[in-house]
């Protein structure tokens, strides 16, 4: 490490910064918000995994007061620049189980929008949902957070419906940027 600074610092006369310089396995070092495997692929940090639930979870916020299309056209703004920089990861079985979780974030977002039991039904019911069924989903007892993975909710809430009104299909952006706009590896 010092014959390496000594180098760069005497040699292509650059200043090092002692306090972010280190050695160490390469999986041990992140940068710019990537890390490498053992086997040379490189994949997205916890950190910049956790950056996005937390930035995602501010958009989807209710207590912000903003209009649905609004929060939507952010959702979607935000998610295709993270997918433009982070997309270059490895790591596609991330991008699922992240598309996974932003598609239930907004599903609760719906179901916390609509407040009221009979608001609940009306909606769940105008999206397809099966009548007899919505009663047992509008009046449970259980949180947003559990109810915007119901069966009940998934159905009427479909992965479709929410692609349809601005919601990002992270699984397909992330092929169109790995392999084309096909989608067939090379």
């Amino acid at each position: 490490m010092v014959s390496l600074i000594h180098y760069v610092e005497g040699r292509l006369k650059l200043v090092v910064n002692r306090t972010k310089c280190r050695t160490g396995p390469l999986k041990e070092c992140s940068f710019l918000g990537f890390t490498f495997t053992a086997r040379g692929k490189v994949v997205w940090t916890e950190k910049s995994r956790l950056r996005f639930k937390t930035r995602l979870k501010a958009i989807t916020s209710r207590k912000r007061g903003v209009a649905e299309d609004k929060v939507i056209t952010e959702l979607r703004r935000y998610v295709i620049g993270w997918l433009g920089y982070f997309g270059i990861s490895h790591t596609y079985g991330e991008v699922l189980a992240l598309e996974d979780w932003m598609r239930r974030r907004v599903r609760l977002y719906y179901w916390k929008q609509w407040k009221q039991p009979r608001t609940r039904r009306r909606n769940l019911i105008k999206l397809g949902a099966n009548p007899a069924k919505v009663k047992l989903a509008t009046r449970s007892r259980k949180g947003y957070w559990r109810m915007s993975s119901n069966s009940i909710v998934q159905a009427a809430l479909t992965n479709a419906y929410l692609h349809g009104q601005g919601v990002p299909n992270m699984r397909a952006k992330w092929i169109a940027m790995r392999y084309g706009n096909d989608g067939v590896p090379a």
